[in-house]
Formats: structure tokens, sequence, C-alpha cells
């Protein structure tokens, strides 16, 4: 997993850019993709504790930009997201 302070802009259904921060990102031999999970950077969040934190597939392009964000198709990596996701946490929490 990749930890780091890190900034993307996504782009949401009614067309509007949005900054995230992503949270970390990881690769899986198994589906043959790559995750980032990443959540919406706002003054509100700041005194938050109930973050929404979002999950999409990448594939990063050659030149080692930042590739384009794909949806999670299936509930088989849904289950692996969310299982690095609370490991992610776990962690965090132990610090």
């Amino acid at each position: 997993m990749e930890h780091g302070e890190k900034q993307i802009t996504v782009i949401d259904e009614q067309g509007n850019e949005i900054l995230c921060e992503v949270l970390f990102t990881f690769e899986s031999e198994e589906f043959g993709k790559s995750y980032v999970l990443y959540y919406p950077v706002s003054d509100e969040n700041e005194d938050e504790e109930d973050i929404e934190i979002h999950a999409s597939s990448f594939s990063p392009s050659e030149d080692g930009e930042d590739g384009e964000l794909k949806p999670i198709e299936t509930e088989e990596e849904w289950d692996l997201v969310e299982e690095m996701l609370n490991t992610f946490l776990d962690e965090e929490g132990e610090e």
C-alpha cells in the first residue's frame, strides 16, 4: 500500500470537479487492477469524524501520469476493497 499526501480531481455525475485527498492505493494480482481510496477535501471534513470514502479501480498511464478512474464492478472486488480499508484503519488506529 502506498501512503502519502496526494490529491486528485474527480468529476461527478453533474460534471462538477471535486478535489479529493487520496487515502491510499493498492494493487490486486487476483483482479489485475490497481485501486485508489479517496475522500472529498472540504472545510467541512476537518471537524467531522464521518468522512465519505470512495473507491475506484484505475490503470496508471504509461507516461507515469495519473490514469483514468473506473468503477468497481464486482462484489468480489468490493469485498477486497473493504478488507483493505479495514486493515488500513486498524493500522492507523494503532499509531
